[in-house]
């Protein structure tokens, strides 16, 4: 069993890397995209927003998947779609093409995020220390590799097709043969047999705290993704060129925060990493908003990676605890908010900007990360509530223990 884990657990973390990379690609191609399809400015923002709201659609529909179909084999069928229409967005001529794959994108990739997070929660019951850390690490550095080969095709100005093509045929074998060992919860022993007796039903309100501090936390890193440059070059005075540093910063610092992450948490408990992480990027939105200078920016951007990198695996883990015997369905709802935050992150900094001043459009994610702290404890365990209202003892600890976690 121990073989069977920690093959599920490397095939996992590989599609965690996969889908890094497809979504690093598309999002850094933006403005290749828009020039390839014709898209206005105007337009622009529809064809955006119509991708994470189809990704709520997809991870809506993933909830009911999973009462007939297992997480493993929606993740090995939606990961190929998501490639596949990555490849199509930089293979079309028209506009509708460009609607078709994008739509197909946004879909995938809600059924792919909502099973894979089902599959690292299930993961971590079974292993019975924190690992969930591990397998955002990997999403950080596929948008690391991503981010950098978009970087090779822009630089050799390659059309889209031949930067996304030999990408997607290298990947697209790997992730079907990887996805043989993907472990569901009823392939993993006595875990499995333990939550398909539960019987368990999700009540929204009592996960609604997590919802909230998911949809922050993405409000902060859309932040990050779609104002940084703009911030650095038009408001901290840097050069083109230097704009660009910021996000790869985070990016570093997001993929290190999440690879020792797990440490923190067997070793200080999930609540207490989930306060630090929250303090730690409201100081860095603080720092970006007074900084003087472009360096002293880029400080801010590096303290909000160290910060913001906890909050999304340890909001889906504790979904997981929360919900033992239903934890597929937490998860699956968990992770529509994972869109409603990158919807609202970007226009709500670009009106605040508008209307008053960048700087001060800052303040507002930083002050929205710190209510955080008001539902840190929902990162601990405590009792389990069931349908009938009955209440016991929960008896995993995931990050404190007696057991050494």
């Amino acid at each position: 069993m121990t073989h069977v884990l920690r093959r599920g657990r490397g095939s996992l973390a590989f599609s965690f890397l996969v889908q890094g990379v497809a979504f690093a690609l598309l999002v850094t191609r933006i403005p290749a995209i828009q020039d390839r399809y014709g898209v206005s400015d105007a337009l622009l923002p529809a064809f955006l927003a119509a991708v994470p709201i189809l990704a709520g659609v997809g991870s809506v529909t993933t909830e009911r998947l999973v009462k007939r179909v297992r997480p493993s084999r929606l993740l090995r069928w939606s990961q190929p779609v998501v490639l596949l229409s990555l490849l199509g967005v930089g293979a079309g001529e028209r506009m509708v093409e460009l609607g078709v794959a994008l739509a197909a994108f946004g879909l995938a990739v809600g059924v792919l995020d909502a099973s894979m997070n089902m599959l690292g929660v299930s993961l971590q019951r079974s292993y019975g220390r924190s690992i969930m850390l591990s397998f955002h690490a990997a999403y950080s550095l596929g948008g690391i590799v991503g981010a950098s080969l978009a970087w090779v095709g822009a630089h050799w100005h390659l059309a889209l097709w031949v930067s996304y093509l030999p990408v997607v045929l290298v990947l697209l074998p790997a992730v079907l043969v990887g996805s043989r060992w993907y472990v569901d919860d009823r392939d993993a022993g006595p875990v499995a047999e333990e939550k398909d007796a539960e019987g368990q039903a999700v009540v929204f309100k009592w996960l609604l705290p997590l919802c909230l501090v998911m949809t922050v936390a993405y409000i902060g890193d859309s932040t990050v993704s779609n104002w940084s440059a703009k911030y650095l070059q038009d408001v901290l005075g840097s050069s083109e060129q230097m704009a660009t540093v910021p996000y790869n910063v985070y990016m570093v610092t997001t993929l290190l925060g999440r690879a020792i992450g797990d440490l923190g948490v067997r070793r200080f408990g999930a609540v207490a990493v989930v306060r630090g992480g929250a303090l730690v990027a409201a100081g860095g939105f603080a720092v970006v908003a007074a900084a003087p200078g472009a360096w002293v920016g880029m400080l801010g951007f590096t303290l909000l990676g160290l910060g913001l990198c906890v909050l999304v695996p340890q909001t889906f883990a504790a979904a997981g605890r929360l919900f033992p015997g239903a934890s597929d369905a937490a998860v699956a709802r968990l992770n529509v908010f994972n869109y409603v935050g990158f919807l609202i992150g970007s226009p709500l900094v670009g009106a605040l900007g508008d209307l008053w001043s960048y700087r001060g459009a800052m303040l507002v994610p930083m002050v929205l990360v710190l209510v955080t702290l008001v539902y840190a404890r929902s990162f601990a365990p405590q009792p389990d509530r069931y349908g009938g209202g009955h209440e016991r003892p929960r008896t995993a600890d995931v990050g404190r223990g007696s057991n050494g976690l």
